[in-house]
């Protein structure tokens, strides 16, 4: 403290010229109409841009239980999707009628780890058996198709990208249902390759490619655009490139698909094996 009053005895000179040019500036506003505006408009200048800038990076540090909540409701909405519910009757009517059953669910997940260098892709998900996720759910992206559920932990999972060997999805031509395989190639993690489509097919580019209901997704699912259509040579079938509506390098979350017949189908259909 003697230190204190020592350095402001030797400064005296300083702190009462700080002291009397403050009463000086104070006066001249109170008593002049034009000071004092001024004073005023860009003390709300200063106070705006503070205000701006604390808003922003509260909204910035909200972004993680915005998109949480966004997720929640899409995967609400898409339950609400036609393609989610299974016609009862052979005349369909609207999605509300007593006649249709909800046939799929959708469970959030984010992604917490992805790979799209490998040949054979994968994505961890932080959803598991607790959550009600099993092995062999389809994944789908907020775009497209993304993978199928390999194995489950209580609280996480892992699936199979579409960016792998070893995934082959039943997918058809939006505007003409014909179907065929999509396998991805092994090359650019946004092109994947539609197979099993006959030569007489016309395919043009830009058409919608989408999943046909006879795998793990809903029919009517987005997989992605014919960007390239190969013909002639003596094959069979056509070399179409998709691009993908899933960019695997920017998922960051997804919808597991909870299909509520599937055991009932695969019971039924292992008695084709026996």
């Amino acid at each position: 403290m003697r230190n204190l009053w020592l350095f402001i005895i030797r400064n005296n000179a300083f702190f009462l010229f700080i002291f009397f040019e403050s009463a000086a500036l104070v006066l001249l506003v109170q008593n002049n109409r034009y000071q004092k505006a001024s004073v005023v408009n860009s003390a709300n200048q200063i106070a705006g841009t503070i205000y701006s800038k604390a808003d922003q990076i509260s909204r910035y540090l909200m972004l993680g239980k915005v998109n949480d909540s966004l997720a929640m409701e899409n995967a609400r909405l898409r339950g609400m999707m036609e393609n989610a519910f299974y016609d009862a009757d052979t005349t369909r009517v609207t999605v509300n009628d007593t006649t249709h059953l909800q046939q799929y669910t959708y469970i959030t997940a984010k992604v917490v780890n992805n790979t799209v260098t490998y040949r054979n892709n994968w994505m961890t998900l932080n959803r598991g058996s607790a959550d009600g996720v099993q092995r062999g759910m389809g994944v789908i992206g907020p775009h497209g198709i993304a993978g199928i559920i390999k194995d489950v932990s209580p609280h996480f999972s892992t699936a199979y990208s579409i960016l792998h060997k070893d995934v082959r999805v039943s997918v058809k031509l939006d505007s003409s249902d014909n179907i065929g395989s999509l396998v991805w190639p092994g090359e650019t993690p946004l092109i994947a390759s539609l197979e099993d489509v006959p030569t007489h097919v016309p395919v043009s580019k830009g058409e919608k490619v989408v999943t046909t209901g006879f795998s793990l997704f809903p029919e009517g699912t987005p997989v992605g655009t014919v960007v390239d259509v190969k013909r002639g040579g003596t094959k069979s079938f056509l070399e179409i490139d998709v691009e993908l509506g899933t960019r695997f390098q920017q998922l960051r979350y997804a919808y597991i698909v909870v299909n509520k017949f599937q055991q009932e189908q695969e019971q039924l259909e292992e008695k084709l094996e026996q």
